[in-house]
């Protein structure tokens, strides 16, 4: 039993007395920056997700919200500074320099770790992208700070501190994990887990340019060509209008063509749960949940899905959740808009046979409409 007593713990110690007051060299860290991940002249739309969070957290600490872009040297890296203004940014660091025109850890990294220790935000915000990733863990290490991956929700506490919400133990609970002594906070949150804010025209507001200073000769990596992967069949997931996804209920992997026959007919993407992609039976690019893809349709028909924490945390943001299971007490009845106590197998064909009848051959786009 520690011999601390109340009385020596400074105010709002809690958290099992694991708070410290704040190193004095910390204090002058202020606002809310959100990296803004832009390739090959493009913006992930992730980045536009986390300005929308980052600014309800800003408001909350009454401090300004920052975008920051990192790019090439031209038009398409200040347009998307200038973008970032007409999703909330009140301004935007610049750094632009053509030893950026491919993103390489060591570049990125020290272009980051140099704005931060320059203007010191007290949260940082980035995607969970593989970018992102890559990124956040090299300048947490870096920054020597901490840094809390894959949220599905962020706020702030009391004393001002970025509670950054993320499963944990498999995705059987959730927890709130704190940087309490160290700046910046840092959290990485995946696409689709927050919704994207309304577009509102605006005019570009103060951006800061800040030199790299860096030459291609002092970057060990290079990149010696671009291959896109257009030709790979991968998913939408998570940007489909309307999902069907299968679960282990479905009892074989040969079931799990009925959940593509739905998908088909609705002209929809189809996706499964954790276990389907453990056994074998579907790739991972069509994985939904924690570990897998973050979804936001406007129909989302689960079938033979239990429901556990990982799943709902990848679907909850649906506007329309419809949940079919013999379980009645399966968790994914807690969250569903719309519970189907039956058999998947039965279901499913039924389903499709009487959408068939009531659309239309050119109206299946029209049905997210």
């Amino acid at each position: 039993m520690s011999n601390v007593s109340k009385a020596a713990m400074p105010p709002g110690a809690g958290r099992g007395a694991a708070k410290k007051a704040l190193p004095e060299h910390f204090k002058s860290y202020k606002h809310v920056w959100v990296f803004v991940e832009l390739e090959r002249g493009q913006v992930h739309p992730v980045s536009w997700e986390l300005m929308g969070a980052g600014r309800g957290l800003a408001d909350k600490l009454k401090v300004n919200l920052a975008a920051v872009v990192i790019g090439p040297e031209g038009q398409h890296t200040r347009n998307a500074a200038l973008e970032a203004f007409c999703y909330g940014a009140d301004l935007a660091y610049l750094v632009s320099d053509n030893v950026l025109s491919d993103y390489r850890n060591e570049s990125y990294t020290k272009a980051l770790t140099e704005l931060v220790n320059t203007y010191k935000p007290e949260i940082l915000l980035l995607g969970a992208t593989t970018l992102g990733r890559d990124l956040a863990g090299s300048v947490a290490t870096t920054l020597s700070t901490g840094l809390t991956a894959d949220c599905t929700a962020l706020d702030v506490d009391t004393d001002g501190s970025l509670a950054a919400t993320r499963p944990t133990f498999g995705g059987s609970l959730l927890c709130t994990i704190y940087t309490l002594n160290y700046r910046p906070q840092m959290a990485t949150v995946r696409p689709r887990v927050m919704p994207m804010p309304e577009r509102v025209m605006r005019d570009a507001a103060r951006i800061i340019v800040h030199p790299l200073g860096l030459v291609e000769d002092d970057i060990v990596t290079k990149v010696l060509s671009f291959l896109p992967d257009r030709d790979a069949e991968t998913s939408n997931l998570a940007y489909a209008d309307v999902v069907v996804a299968g679960g282990l209920g479905l009892g074989s992997p040969e079931n799990f063509r009925l959940v593509r026959e739905l998908a088909t007919l609705l002209g929809a993407e189809y996706g499964c749960s954790r276990p389907l992609v453990q056994k074998g039976w579907v790739t991972p690019d069509r994985q939904i949940g924690q570990t897998g893809k973050t979804i936001r349709p406007k129909l989302y028909i689960a079938a033979g899905i239990s429901g556990a924490i990982q799943h709902r945390v990848g679907v909850e943001g649906a506007d329309l959740i419809v949940a079919v299971n013999t379980d009645k007490n399966a968790p994914i009845f807690d969250f569903a808009h719309l519970a189907i106590v039956s058999d998947a197998m039965q279901l499913l064909p039924a389903l499709t046979t009487a959408f068939r009848a009531r659309l239309l051959p050119d109206s299946r786009a029209r049905i997210a409409v």
